[in-house]
C-alpha cells in the first residue's frame, strides 16, 4: 500500500510499497504494526538465546571435547564470532536484492538449526569425537580432533555462523518494516520497537548466560546444544506463526549494481565540468525524464553539495534528447548519486563505534580474567562463575529499557518534539561518552584489586568489578540501539537490511582492533616491564589497570572525534539551494537536506 503524508514543509513523501504473504498490497488494518512485530521480537529472543549459549561455552567444548589447544580454541571462537558478523552483510545484501527479509530469515534459520543439531549429535556420539581425555592432567597425551571429526565440527559450527549471520540484520529490519515511517503515530511505535528489540536481545542473552549455560555445565554439552536446537526451532515456529500479519517489502534487484554504476560513470566523466546549476543534471527535480526506463528509481532525494565529484555521473551529453537510452554505466540520475552520497556519509558514524566494541571485547576477556582471580564465593557451596559476569548488564537492562521507553521517551518528546525523545545520533553520542566511565571504573577497580593483593594478600570480592559491566550496559543501550535506528532510518530505499548489517560489522572490527591493540601495547610495554602490561598469565604481575586507562583515553578521544563527524554529517547534508541554511538537531538537518524544496 502506498500511503503518503505531507512532511513539515508541505511535500508528500511516498512510502515504499509493501505486500502480504500472497504478494497482494498490504492493508494497515490487517498487516503490520506491533502485533506483527511481536512475532519478530520472539524470533530475536529465541535466536540470540540459542547462539549465545553456544558461543559463550564454545571454548570449553573445543578444549575438553575436541582437545584443541588453548590458542587454537581461542582462535576458533574469535573466528566464529567474527564470521557471524561479517556474514550479516551477505544476509542483508541477499535480502534486499533477491529474497526479502522473511524468506531470508526462514531459509537461513533452518540452516542455523541444522548446525545446532549436528553439534548436538557430535557431542552425544563418542564415535564422532576424539577419545575422552582430561586436558588439565593429560593434555600432552590427548588426541586432537582431526579428519572426519574436525570436519563435522567445523561444518556444524559454520552452518550455525552462516545461519545466524544472515538472520541477524533481517530480524531487525523485518520487525521495523512493520511500521510506516511516513505516519507520525507509526514513527513513535517504530522507536518503541527498537527499544523492545534490545529488550528481547537482553532477555535472550540473560537466559543463555544463566539457564542454558547451567544446563551445559551440569547435563553435558550434547544436552546443551540440543536445548539450543529446540530454542531455535521455537524461534522458527514463532516466525512462521506471524506470516499472515507481516508487511513484506519486495526485493528490488541487486543493490550493489547501481552503487558501482555511479562510481564508474563519475570516473568515465572525470574530465568534464559540472554544470553551474544542479537542475541541469540528469534526473533533477526540474527536468523531465523517463521514470519508466528506471523502474527501481525513487525520486525523493534532491541534490546536495557534498562529494561533488560524484555529480559528474549525472552530466548529460550535449544535444542528446533521449538520455534514458544512454548506458546506465555512463549516466546516472541525481537520486541514484544522492543515495551513494548518503551511504558514504554514514561511514564515519559507523567507524566511531568501533572503539566502543573494542571496549566490549575487553569486558568479555580481561574483565572475566579479573573475576577469575577474585573471591567468587557467595556461600560455601555456591560460587559465581567469572563468565557469568557478562550477564550483569542484561539483568540491569531488562529493567532499564522499559523505564527508558515508558518514562524517559515521553518526557523528552515533550521537550524536543522528536518521536524517539532524542535523535539516534544524540543517542549514539551519549553512549560513546558514557562508555568512557566504564573503563575508568575498570581501571580504578583493577588498581585497588592489585594493590590489595600485593600489599596485604587480600583477595577482593568479585562484586567489586560489577560497576564496569553495569556502566557498559547503560552505554550499550544508547549506542547500540541508536546506531541501528540511525542506519535503518536512512533514506535509502530497499537497503534497510544491508544498512542494518553494517552495524554488526562494527562488532567484528571492534574485536579485530582489540587483538591488534593488545599485541601492540604488549610489544611496546615489554621493553620496560617483563612480558609487558598484558603478556603474562599472572594479572598481579601485569598492569591491566594502565591498559584500561589507555582505553578510557581512546574512548574520550573517539567521542570528540564523533562530535566532529556528527557535525560534518549535518552540514554536509545541506542542499545546494542558494541562501538556504538548516539549523536544529543533526537528524533534522539531514531530514531537511533529503527532501527537495
Amino acid at each position: 500500500m502506498d500511503s503518503r503524508r505531507p512532511d513539515h514543509k508541505g511535500e508528500e513523501i511516498p512510502e515504499e510499497p509493501t505486500v502480504d504473504w500472497k504478494g497482494r498490497p498490504s492493508t494497515p488494518n490487517e498487516h503490520g504494526g506491533m502485533r506483527a512485530a511481536a512475532f519478530v521480537l520472539g524470533v530475536q529472543a529465541f535466536e540470540i538465546m540459542a547462539i549465545a549459549a553456544v558461543g559463550n561455552n564454545l571454548i570449553t567444548y573445543a578444549i575438553n571435547e575436541m582437545h584443541f589447544s588453548l590458542s587454537k580454541a581461542a582462535n576458533i571462537v574469535t573466528n566464529f564470532v567474527g564470521t557471524i558478523f561479517i556474514l550479516s552483510l551477505f544476509g542483508g545484501y541477499l535480502s534486499d536484492s533477491y529474497l526479502g527479509c522473511f524468506w531470508t530469515m526462514l531459509i537461513f534459520g533452518f540452516i542455523e538449526l541444522s548446525g545446532f543439531i549436528l553439534l548436538s549429535l557430535q557431542a552425544h556420539l563418542p564415535q564422532l569425537k576424539p577419545p575422552q581425555c582430561n586436558m588439565l592432567t593429560d593434555g600432552d597425551r590427548c588426541i586432537e580432533a582431526k579428519g572426519v571429526e574436525a570436519l563435522i565440527f567445523f561444518v556444524a559450527l559454520y552452518l550455525v555462523a552462516l545461519g545466524s549471520g544472515c538472520m541477524k540484520p533481517n530480524m531487525l529490519a523485518h520487525g521495523a518494516d512493520q511500521f510506516n515511517k511516513s505516519d507520525s503515530k507509526q514513527s513513535k511505535k517504530l522507536s518503541t520497537y527498537f527499544n523492545a528489540a534490545y529488550f528481547a536481545f537482553s532477555m535472550g542473552e540473560l537466559i543463555a548466560l544463566t539457564l542454558i549455560v547451567w544446563i551445559q555445565t551440569h547435563s553435558g554439552m550434547d544436552i546443551g546444544f540440543g536445548v539450543s536446537a529446540i530454542v531455535m526451532a521455537m524461534g522458527l515456529i514463532c516466525l512462521v506463526s506471524g506470516t499472515i500479519y507481516y508487511r513484506n517489502k519486495p526485493p528490488r534487484g541487486s543493490i550493489l549494481g547501481p552503487i558501482v554504476q555511479v562510481f564508474v560513470a563519475a570516473i568515465l566523466k572525470r574530465s568534464q565540468e559540472c554544470p553551474s546549476s544542479p537542475h541541469l543534471l540528469y534526473g533533477s527535480k526540474n527536468e523531465q525524464w523517463n521514470m519508466s526506463a528506471l523502474p527501481n528509481e525513487t525520486a525523493n532525494l534532491c541534490h546536495t553539495d557534498r562529494f561533488r565529484f560524484l555529480d559528474k555521473a549525472c552530466i548529460q551529453k550535449e544535444g542528446n534528447v533521449d538520455n534514458a537510452k544512454e548506458s546506465a554505466w555512463r549516466l546516472c540520475t541525481v537520486n541514484q548519486v544522492e543515495q551513494v552520497k548518503v551511504l558514504i556519509s554514514v561511514i564515519p558514524i559507523f567507524a566511531c563505534t568501533i572503539i566502543f566494541n573494542t571496549i566490549l571485547a575487553q569486558l568479555q576477556t580481561f574483565s572475566v580474567s579479573q573475576g577469575s582471580v577474585m573471591n567468587n564465593k557467595i556461600s560455601k557451596s555456591f560460587h559465581i562463575p567469572p563468565a557469568s559476569l557478562q550477564a550483569i548488564p542484561y539483568i540491569l537492562l531488562i529493567f532499564v529499557v522499559p523505564l527508558y521507553d515508558y518514562f524517559f521517551v515521553p518526557f523528552a518528546r515533550k521537550i524536543t518534539g522528536h518521536d524517539a525523545g532524542i535523535t539516534p545520533l544524540q543517542r549514539i553520542g551519549f553512549g560513546l561518552f558514557f562508555v568512557t566511565f566504564s573503563m575508568v571504573s575498570a581501571a580504578l577497580m583493577e588498581k585497588k584489586r592489585r594493590d590489595s593483593f600485593l600489599n596485604s594478600g587480600q583477595v577482593l570480592s568479585i562484586f567489586w568489578i560489577t560497576p564496569q559491566f553495569l556502566l557498559f550496559g547503560v552505554a550499550e543501550m544508547f549506542t547500540a540501539v541508536g546506531l541501528i535506528e540511525f542506519f535503518y532510518k536512512q533514506n535509502l530505499r530497499g537497503m534497510q537490511s544491508f544498512l542494518t548489517a553494517m552495524t554488526y560489522c562494527s562488532y567484528s572490527f571492534g574485536f579485530y582492533l582489540s587483538s591488534v591493540l593488545v599485541s601492540l601495547v604488549n610489544r611496546i610495554t615489554s621493553r620496560s616491564i617483563n612480558e609487558g602490561w598484558l603478556g603474562g598469565n599472572d594479572l598481579n604481575k601485569g598492569r591491566l589497570d594502565l591498559f584500561y586507562w589507555l582505553l578510557a583515553g581512546l574512548s574520550l578521544i573517539n567521542f570528540l572525534n564523533y562530535l566532529f563527524w556528527a557535525r560534518w554529517y549535518n552540514n554536509s547534508g545541506n542542499r545546494s539551494s542558494p541562501g538556504k541554511k538548516h539549523f536544529g538537531s543533526i537528524e533534522e538537518g539531514l531530514h531537511n537536506s533529503l527532501n527537495c524544496a
